[in-house]
C-alpha cells in the first residue's frame, strides 16, 4: 500500500542526504509540499553532479584535463563558467599571496615528499599561480610550464554549493540550507520566520558552543590542522604546511571563515590557517561581507570583527 504524502499547513524543513564529490552533502529546503521538494532537491543533486563531472581531473575527456594538456603547449579555449572560475581562483591568489594556488605539480613524488622536498619540487616545476594567462577576449587558459596543473579541490564543493542554491533559488525555493561535510551555506529563514543559526564550537569539545553566528544569506567553511599528516595546502583537510618554505608551521588549530560565497569561504579557510592568526585576522578584517573565526593550539579563540563570542 502506497503511502500518501500530503501537504503540510505550516513550513516544514525537508532534507536529504546524499553521498557526492567524495563527501556528505545534506540538502534542506522549506516549503509544504513534499513532492515540490523532492523535485528541488533532485534538481540541486543534478547540478551538484553537473559541476563534479565538469571540473574532475580524472577523466581525460574534461576541460580542466584539455588545459593540463596542453600545459607549456598552448592556450586552451574554455567555456564562460571555467574561465571565469579560474579567474576568480587567480584573484584570490593574488589576495593571499600565492597561498592559496590553483596549480599543483604532476609529479606524483610531490604528494608523500619531505616538507624540504616539496619546496624544491615547486621550485624546480615552477608551480606558480602567476604562471597562469589568461585571455579575457579569447577565453583561453594557458599554462605556461610543463608538467603545470590546474585543480579546483580547495573549492569546487563550495562552488557546487553555490550553483544548487542559485538553481534552488530559480525554481522558488526561499529558504535552505546546504550541509557540505559541515560547511554550510544558507538563505532565508526557519520555518519559524528566525535567521539560520549554529553554535561554533572548538573541535576538540564540539558539545561547548563558543560563537553563536547567524548563517541566513551566508557561508561558513572551516579547516582543521591535521599537524600530523603531508598535504599540499590545495586539501582542504589542511597539514599546516608552509607553502613557500615547505617547513611545518603551527599556532592554529582550525579556522571557520563566513562570507557571501561558500567558495569564496571554501577557499579562504586554508591559507588563514597558513598564515597565522595576526596575519590571517588582519587579511579577513580588510574584507568586505567577511568573517572568520580562529581557535589556536592553546585553544584560546580569536575573531574578526563584527563576531560575538559567548561568555
Amino acid at each position: 500500500m502506497l503511502a500518501v504524502r500530503t501537504l503540510s499547513q505550516q513550513p516544514v524543513i525537508f532534507r536529504r542526504d546524499v553521498r557526492l564529490m567524495g563527501s556528505r552533502f545534506e540538502i534542506s529546503v522549506v516549503g509544504n509540499d513534499p513532492n515540490w521538494a523532492d523535485e528541488r532537491i533532485d534538481e540541486a543533486i543534478a547540478e551538484i553532479t553537473r559541476i563534479e563531472k565538469l571540473l574532475s581531473t580524472f577523466s581525460d575527456d574534461t576541460p580542466i584535463n584539455e588545459i593540463n594538456r596542453n600545459a607549456g603547449i598552448k592556450p586552451v579555449k574554455t567555456s564562460a563558467e571555467i574561465f571565469n572560475l579560474v579567474n576568480r581562483s587567480m584573484q584570490i591568489s593574488e589576495l593571499t599571496h600565492g597561498v592559496f594556488d590553483l596549480t599543483y605539480c604532476a609529479d606524483k613524488d610531490a604528494d608523500t615528499a619531505t616538507g624540504e622536498n616539496i619546496a624544491n619540487t615547486r621550485s624546480k616545476r615552477q608551480i606558480n599561480y602567476q604562471n597562469v594567462a589568461l585571455d579575457s577576449k579569447e577565453q583561453t587558459v594557458f599554462l605556461k610550464e610543463k608538467g603545470m596543473r590546474i585543480g579546483f579541490g580547495a573549492n569546487i564543493k563550495g562552488y557546487a554549493a553555490d550553483r544548487a542554491k542559485y538553481l534552488l533559488q530559480m525554481q522558488g525555493v526561499c529558504s535552505g540550507v546546504i550541509n557540505t561535510n559541515g560547511d554550510l551555506l544558507a538563505w532565508g529563514q526557519t520555518p519559524a520566520a528566525a535567521p539560520w543559526t549554529i553554535a561554533t564550537a572548538d573541535p576538540g569539545q564540539k558539545s561547548q558552543p563558543f560563537a553563536n553566528v547567524e548563517i541566513s544569506n551566508m557561508a561558513i567553511a572551516t579547516s582543521v590542522n591535521a599537524g600530523n599528516q603531508t598535504a599540499t595546502i590545495n586539501k582542504k583537510y589542511a597539514t599546516a604546511i608552509n607553502p613557500e618554505k615547505g617547513f611545518l608551521v603551527s599556532g592554529i588549530k582550525s579556522v571557520s571563515v563566513i562570507s557571501v560565497s561558500a567558495e569564496l569561504a571554501d577557499s579562504m579557510a586554508t591559507p588563514v590557517m597558513a598564515i597565522g592568526v595576526n596575519a590571517g585576522l588582519y587579511l579577513i578584517n580588510q574584507l568586505n561581507q567577511m568573517a572568520c573565526i580562529i581557535i589556536d593550539d592553546h585553544d584560546r579563540i580569536y575573531t574578526s570583527k563584527d563576531v560575538s563570542v559567548v561568555n
